[in-house]
């Protein structure tokens, strides 16, 4: 028997109607994409969303910003905020690179509450700010 023969016999075998597996796999791959939508959907809404709290870091060192960052986001996630805007401001006083902006690329990158990013827009700060929205982790209850 070749492979053909095979495929043939297999596709007689199979169950036909909602059971087949290609129909399982049929829904699934609609569910999958039915839930990508929404959660494509919902980033679209929370870029464009004001901030639900904006945090001004000018004139901190960078252990004073890490530290305020640490407070500005634990709280942030315990009220359930979705976006933060912080400023940080545009480096112009910085010798080499933008000091305070660093800071806060460094902790949005090891924050586990701290998902996608992006600069302000131009009424909110521009280059000097940065929005960020809030992952929604599973809360432990204590």
């Amino acid at each position: 028997m070749n492979f053909g023969d095979i495929l043939d016999k297999w596709e007689k075998q199979r169950p036909s109607g909602g059971n087949s597996p290609d129909g399982e796999i049929q829904a699934k791959d609609t569910e999958e994409k039915t839930k990508q939508a929404g959660a494509q959907e919902k980033r679209r809404r929370l870029r464009n969303k004001r901030p639900d709290a904006e945090l001004d870091i000018h004139g901190q060192t960078r252990d004073e910003a890490w530290l305020t960052l640490e407070t500005f986001f634990n709280n942030a996630w315990e009220k359930e905020f979705e976006k933060v805007l912080i400023i940080h401001g545009k480096g112009n006083h910085s010798v080499d690179e933008p000091i305070l902006k660093r800071v806060v690329m460094d902790f949005i990158e090891r924050c586990p509450f701290a998902g996608e990013s992006g600069k302000g827009k131009a009424s909110t700060g521009g280059e000097g700010a940065t929005w960020v929205l809030l992952k929604e982790l599973k809360k432990e209850i204590a």
